[in-house]
Formats: structure tokens, sequence, C-alpha cells
């Protein structure tokens, strides 16, 4: 007897839960795999995303209480320097990287090369960043930026062990399906010749 036209099956919900003589151990397995699949996905990118980014929020503080701002004093001129890289779309700011002296913790005179900006002439004061020894460190991210990049690599960590989870329930799903189909083909050379000498019958 055909179906019906226009008359979709219903689909059964949690079926692999429900007392069924057609359900399989192995689909209740399956069941329980997707389940755990499921769940590891959801706490363990929640976990290691809270993590990642817990821990990139502590390395830029460290990177912040460890810089200090310094002023320098200008070697030469913007000008006479050379200018920062150019963007993409063919603008620049007129920054370039000048040559500048400051003073370290120890008293010692530094030298070494900055940013300053376009029109600076040699002599002028400029602030700088340095660490506890005296050296020229790049500025840290601090406020918007940092709590940007904390997010950034808590998401990426989140999506990266998430997805890992998904690929390896995945797998681990297709091979018991290869599994079940080979059961179901050995049990069917069982039962054809049965079926077939009834329908002779």
């Amino acid at each position: 007897m055909g179906r019906a036209r226009g008359v979709r099956p219903r689909r059964v919900w949690l079926w692999r839960w429900r007392s069924s003589p057609l359900r399989r151990r192995s689909d209740v397995i399956e069941a329980w795999l997707l389940l755990a699949a499921l769940v590891l996905t959801l706490f363990a990118g929640a976990v290691t995303g809270l993590a990642a980014a817990g821990a990139v929020d502590r390395s830029l503080a460290e990177r912040r209480a460890e810089s200090h701002i310094v002023p320098a004093v200008l070697a030469e001129d913007t000008a006479d320097a050379l200018p920062s890289p150019v963007t993409e779309d063919g603008s620049g700011d007129g920054r370039a990287w000048v040559k500048v002296r400051w003073t370290a913790p120890d008293g010692t005179s530094r030298t070494g090369r900055a940013e300053a900006g376009p029109g600076d002439k040699a002599g002028d004061v400029v602030t700088v960043w340095t660490d506890d020894a005296g050296r020229l460190v790049p500025e840290p991210p601090g406020g918007a930026d940092a709590r940007f990049q904390a997010v950034m690599a808590g998401l990426t960590v989140a999506a990266a062990t998430g997805g890992m989870a998904v690929i390896g329930g995945w797998l681990v799903r297709s091979r018991m399906g290869q599994r079940r189909s080979e059961e179901w083909e050995a049990e069917w050379r069982q039962v054809e010749p049965l079926w077939r000498r009834r329908m002779r019958g």
C-alpha cells in the first residue's frame, strides 16, 4: 500500500530512548554519544574560552605593569627620518621613526628609535614606553583594545575546542553507523534464505 500523497512521515523525537522492538543497543549508545558530544562541546568550549580570555587579560595586565611612560628627547627632525609604512589605501599619517634619547632607571642615558609626529624637530620632548630595565617596548594594549584581544582569544579557543569535540563525536558516530550497517548485512544474509523459502511457499 503506497503512502498518501502530500502526507509526510511524523518525526518522532528522542526515539532512541523509547522502548521499541526495532531499537538496538547501538541506537541507545549513539543517542548518549550525541548528548555527551553536545554537553562536551558547550562545557569544554566555555571553560577553555574563559580560561584563554583570562590568561590573555592577565598577560596584558602584566605587560602594562612592567611598562612605564618615560619622556624622551628627539635627536633629529621627523622630516629627516624615514616615514612610517603607508597604509593599504595609500595614505599615511606623516609619523616617522626618529632617534630619541631618554634616561633609564639606573640614571644612564639611552638612545633608540621611536615614532614621532609630523613636524616634530630635534630637541622636542615625546613620550615613550620602557620596561623595568629601561629598554624601549611597544605601548601595551589597554582599555577597549585589551578587552577586545581577550574576548577574541576566548572566542577563538572556545570555537576550536568545540569544533574538536564535534569532529570527535562525528567520527565515533560514523564508525558506529558503519558497524551497524555491517551487522545489518550479516543478519540479512541469515534471514534472506528463510525469507525466499517463505515467498516460494
